[in-house]
C-alpha cells in the first residue's frame, strides 16, 4: 500500500513546534508510523496486535513529576 493512498493522523499529544512527532495510519491488517518531519521516507509496518501491545509501554515510562 502507497504512503499516499493511506490516512495519516498525528497524535493530539504533538505540538506544531516541529518536535518528535510520529504519525499513524491504520489499516484492518497493518499499522503503518512514520516520523511526521519526513512523511516521505521509509516508515515502519507492524501488526494490529503488536502495535495494541505497544501502546501501553510509552505511558508506564512516563514521569508523572
Amino acid at each position: 500500500m502507497s504512503s499516499t493512498a493511506l490516512q495519516w493522523f498525528k497524535s493530539t499529544y504533538s505540538g506544531d513546534e516541529g518536535g518528535n512527532c510520529i504519525e499513524v495510519a491504520a489499516h484492518p491488517t497493518a499499522i503503518h508510523i512514520r516520523d511526521s518531519k519526513t512523511p516521505d521516507a521509509p516508515h515502519l509496518t507492524v501488526t494490529p496486535e503488536t502495535w495494541t501491545a505497544f501502546l501501553p509501554v510509552p505511558s508506564e515510562h512516563t514521569s508523572t513529576a
